[in-house]
């Protein structure tokens, strides 16, 4: 373990010991992590830093509507339904290719 990871460690075994952690808002719960499967791995970090300072690149949110397409293609029952998701997503895949 490198130094910056021994100084992380102590203040936040320091931050417990005060109780600086009880009463947060999903305590007890896992942590929802995002999949994010479909961005390139050394995007990954860059990506997330931008979304948390409330930027989202249109690349990464054409990935996440392309998902919900594809969720609610699967979904579908009548064949209206699957015509609508399948128009939607290939526009979405469209409009994937024209910003690449």
């Amino acid at each position: 373990m490198d130094i910056i990871d021994q100084i992380v460690e102590r203040r936040i075994s320091e931050a417990i010991a005060r109780g600086e952690f009880v009463g947060l808002p999903g305590e007890g719960r896992p942590l929802e992590i995002e999949d994010d499967r479909l961005v390139p791995e050394e995007l990954r970090v860059a990506y997330r830093l931008l979304k948390n300072s409330g930027y989202v690149p249109e690349e990464l949110r054409l990935f996440t509507e392309i998902r919900s397409a594809e969720q609610l293609l699967m979904q579908a029952k009548a064949t209206e339904e699957r015509v609508a998701a399948t128009a939607r997503l290939r526009l979405l895949l469209e409009r994937l290719g024209a910003e690449r």
